[in-house]
């Protein structure tokens, strides 16, 4: 699991549309995509639901999209304390 990919599912389950969170992103759609199907091989579950008109998230993915969130919230806290640090 790579934190790019959890950056890319917290976007597609903010967002819950793919377009806009790889816009969000700054990457492309299928860029997107495949990160996000890459996620779901490597923990053996799908997190989202997809149909032509919808997307929304599966147990599984509203289970992760809170672990997600604090490792992201924390990654980015460790990274302020560092560049505080670095400025001592």
């Amino acid at each position: 699991m790579e934190l790019r990919q959890l950056e890319a599912f917290v976007a597609v389950a903010a967002e819950l549309h793919f377009g806009r969170a790889a816009r969000q992103l700054h990457l492309s759609q299928p860029t997107l995509s495949e990160l996000i199907q890459r996620l779901e091989r490597e923990l053996g579950t799908p997190l989202f639901t997809r149909t032509t008109r919808r997307v929304a998230l599966t147990g599984a993915g509203s289970e992760l999209l809170g672990r997600a969130k604090l490792i992201l919230d924390e990654l980015a806290a460790a990274k302020a304390a560092e560049i505080g640090r670095a400025h001592v």
